[in-house]
């Protein structure tokens, strides 16, 4: 019950600000401590089938984007399993070393990236054509972000608006439709790689996607009732607890 309603409040967190996963992983990983790569597995597969929903509602922005979302998402896909095998391949000790910086990344990034994307959209959004090396060197961060996200993912949207305002970029919605989708190509290719690998907990994550799915779709619906600002400060607030309760567990 208490994974069901951590995902739950997870999904909520996803649809109206981002960073449920700050919930959901760490209530999963409390419980098994032993296993923090199958925990971060199984929480990728939890939340996974809500940001695949979320994208089917962007159909209608992303019809002009085709050509970029073609080849960001080449890029998010091919660098999302090389991030999940990496993660795969990793010791369990390592990775218990390595999550509360992962955290504290994560956290930074959820609490400053809304600031750095403004600024960037600020400075170089009137760049509407960018050349053929500028697409190239954004594809080839796009291709980092998923390495990132295959291995552990807290954070990736904000990295990738970030990367979307170097293109020029300045429309929200048309953002955020690519940030989905691409996020979402990230994710469902590492969940083909920890399936196969057999590092998912199956039990937990259908406790938790079920979960997942009643707080996206209760939280989709009454997204535009509640303040982003309040749910994003308990976000902030949740990260910086989990950040620390992991540094005291796993040390510096």
């Amino acid at each position: 019950m208490i994974l069901f309603f951590a995902a739950m409040v997870g999904g909520v967190i996803n649809s109206v600000a981002g960073g449920g996963s700050f919930i959901s992983f760490p209530t999963l990983l409390m419980y098994y401590p032993q296993f923090p790569i199958e925990a971060n597995a199984t929480n990728t597969v939890a939340l996974w089938p809500g940001s695949v929903a979320s994208a089917g509602a962007y159909r209608q922005e992303l019809e002009a984007q085709k050509k970029t979302l073609a080849l960001l998402g080449l890029a998010s896909v091919v660098g999302g399993y090389i991030g999940a095998r990496i993660l795969i391949g990793t010791r369990p000790r390592t990775f218990e070393h390595l999550l509360p910086y992962l955290l504290l990344a994560a956290t930074l990034l959820f609490t400053f990236g809304g600031t750095i994307t403004k600024k960037l959209k600020a400075q170089l959004g009137h760049i509407a054509a960018p050349s053929w090396l500028g697409t190239a060197g954004v594809v080839f961060l796009q291709f980092c972000i998923a390495i990132y996200g295959g291995f552990f993912g807290g954070g990736i949207g904000i990295l990738m608006l970030a990367t979307l305002a170097l293109m020029g970029m300045e429309e929200i919605h048309t953002m955020n439709a690519l940030k989905t989708v691409l996020g979402s190509l990230i994710n469902g290719i590492a969940v083909v790689a920890f399936v196969w690998a057999g590092k998912v907990m199956w039990p937990q994550a259908a406790v938790m996607v079920a979960g997942a799915i009643v707080g996206g779709y209760f939280g989709a619906f009454y997204a535009k009732k509640m303040p982003p600002s309040l749910v994003r400060q308990f976000v902030i607030a949740v990260g910086f607890t989990m950040t620390l309760y992991f540094f005291g567990k796993f040390g510096f």
